[in-house]
């Protein structure tokens, strides 16, 4: 059997009285995209930010590559390989996309900024995704678009060696053809071989990349499916509630 890259088993979260993640099992796997949906409150947000160690679960194992793990911070995630990006990019737009994509990992020779080594470094990322829209690698964030910044905010993951890669709704607010090119590039991502968690409410995008789907409903995982042996449909009854793989309705 093939060790995910994270593996969770019977995570909890409670925010005071409410609770918000009721025993979660779940996994990703190396050259896998995996879409995690469901409804708004149904908890993917707070297993993510669990996963980004931005608030640690109460409860719950966490093993990544088969070893048990504590994720304190996101310090800790980011030293295992851990990346994530948010829907609003964390990009500063007044720096150019080499400025960006070593934001507080800068490399230093002499002292001072070592500029063409990291130029050439964001160029190969890029490159290595097959990115052809960017013109140049010196153009300020400010005058992309948002399918380009998408591209730049996931090469920068490749840039930092990341084994997982979670992407938080990577095609809200797009255009057809700037969809089209972000789904292009978490196909390639996971060709990678990088583990990829993409959350969506956009079942269209989820079927055209996602290997696996996982669905969360009120807090707890109501299905595990492969994309090939299922439809919207079945996917929607599972969103809602209408139908578990627990409850077997």
């Amino acid at each position: 059997m093939e060790v995910p890259v994270v593996e969770l088993t019977g995570i909890k979260k409670s925010f005071g009285p409410v609770d918000v993640l009721k025993g979660i099992d779940f996994a990703a796997y190396a050259g896998k995209v995996t879409a995690l949906v469901g409804d708004n409150g149904a908890g993917k947000s707070t297993l993510i930010k669990g996963l980004a160690g931005v608030q640690p679960y109460d409860e719950g194992v966490v093993r990544f590559g088969g070893a048990e793990v504590q994720i304190r911070d996101p310090r800790e995630a980011s030293g295992l390989g851990i990346e994530v990006v948010y829907q609003d990019l964390a990009l500063c737009e007044n720096l150019d996309i080499v400025q960006n994509m070593f934001l507080g990992h800068e490399e230093l020779r002499t002292g001072t900024l070592h500029e063409a080594a990291m130029e050439l470094q964001a160029t190969k990322a890029l490159q290595s995704l097959s990115v052809r829209t960017v013109k140049s690698v010196r153009q300020k964030v400010s005058s992309l678009s948002g399918g380009q910044r998408q591209t730049v905010a996931i090469a920068r993951s490749i840039l930092r060696e990341a084994k997982l890669v979670i992407l938080d709704e990577p095609t809200a607010a797009l255009g057809v053809a700037q969809t089209e090119q972000v789904l292009n590039l978490v196909r390639r991502l996971a060709d990678h071989g990088v583990a990829v968690i993409m959350i969506s409410h956009n079942l269209s995008d989820v079927f055209r990349v996602a290997d696996h789907i996982a669905v969360l409903y009120l807090g707890r995982m109501t299905a595990h499916l492969k994309t090939t042996e299922t439809d919207h449909s079945e996917v929607v009854a599972y969103i809602t509630g209408a139908k578990s793989q627990e409850g077997g309705n």
